[in-house]
């Protein structure tokens, strides 16, 4: 724990999320549609720098590119210091790595950082439940990387079940174009009625696919390869048609592909497979340096697209480097 005496902590990661599955299953009185989804976390992660301040206004530095005026960062510290009665506030410093528009979850894991942060350097003493709460508030991704942990999503994002996965090896790509979700959420082509799944069956499944995998390699990667569909895919490439050909590529480089979150980034699982194993390869990865302060080289993932594209080789994440920062 940091001593009262603390006055900044540097290079804390927000790392971002993919979505494995993501289904809808119904929709509430209000309007919001009911979803279920497995999270996970990857090390493709922004970088915060938190130093506090006496005179009690909260500030946020882009040491990357340039941010919404008010992101949910600064809304995050503000909230906390609202609710905790805190008369101190904080610089905010951020290398943006994550892309943003992507349903990788970058905004809301700067937010849970910058939570689990300051109630550090603030010497708050809050709960992991009691952040939660005012994170719900925030944004549904939120609670998630409070949480800390991979995890079965239901509801609107507000009902976690926390779950044990391999770390595994993921390619992303992300094209330039982006998406608004209530688009994707008002399109005709969007799936309302997917059948619920249950925690011990889904777990069940992923295992037996696992296995399957292991054993033979087949030429349907893509069923071998991940459980369940996202339902909102099949709107956002009507919507986008970069996202379809991101498909594509993904699924002839990889055998397999899928659309994470509300898009438009799309992920493989990297594991080689029958279907490229013995083919010529069309991405390339090189190491670049990327982040603030000591981070690892970057593996960048470089391919037939177009420049204004960002690709990455991912490493799943068995939990939030900062999960022990709320008790």
């Amino acid at each position: 724990m940091p001593s009262p005496a603390l006055k900044a902590l540097y290079d804390l990661p927000a790392p971002a999320k993919l979505n494995l599955f993501l289904h809808v299953i119904g929709r509430r009185p209000d309007g919001y549609h009911l979803l279920q989804s497995l999270f996970i976390l990857i090390d493709w992660a922004d970088t915060l720098h938190l130093e506090v301040r006496a005179d009690g206004q909260i500030r946020r530095h882009d040491l990357g590119p340039a941010l919404p005026e008010e992101d949910l960062c600064l809304k995050a510290a503000r909230r906390l210091q609202a609710a905790s009665g805190c008369l101190l506030g904080v610089d905010i410093s951020i290398d943006k790595q994550v892309p943003w528009g992507a349903g990788m979850g970058g905004g809301s894991s700067d937010a849970a950082t910058v939570l689990l942060g300051l109630n550090q350097l603030w010497q708050l003493g809050w709960s992991r439940d009691r952040l939660l709460a005012l994170g719900a508030t925030l944004g549904a991704d939120v609670p998630f990387f409070i949480g800390g942990q991979n995890a079965f999503v239901e509801g609107i994002g507000e009902i976690l079940t926390p779950v044990d996965l391999p770390c595994e090896d993921w390619a992303v790509l992300k094209p330039a174009a982006s998406i608004a979700t209530p688009e994707i959420f008002s399109s005709p082509l969007l799936t309302r009625d997917t059948k619920p799944a249950t925690v011990a069956g889904l777990l069940a499944e992923i295992s037996a696919t696992r296995k399957t995998r292991q054993a033979r390699l087949t030429e349907s990667v893509e069923a071998e390869t991940f459980y369940g569909r996202n339902d909102l895919q099949p709107a956002a490439e009507a919507l986008c048609p970069d996202v379809l050909n991101a498909v594509r590529w993904m699924k002839q480089q990889f055998g397999n592909s899928r659309m994470t979150g509300s898009g438009s980034a799309v992920f493989a699982n990297a594991a080689p497979s029958e279907a490229t194993s013995g083919s010529d390869s069309q991405a390339v990865v090189t190491a670049s340096h990327g982040g603030a302060g000591d981070q690892p080289a970057a593996t960048m993932l470089k391919g037939p697209w177009p420049e204004s594209w960002v690709g990455r080789m991912c490493r799943g994440l068995s939990q939030h480097p900062l999960r022990d920062w709320a008790g």
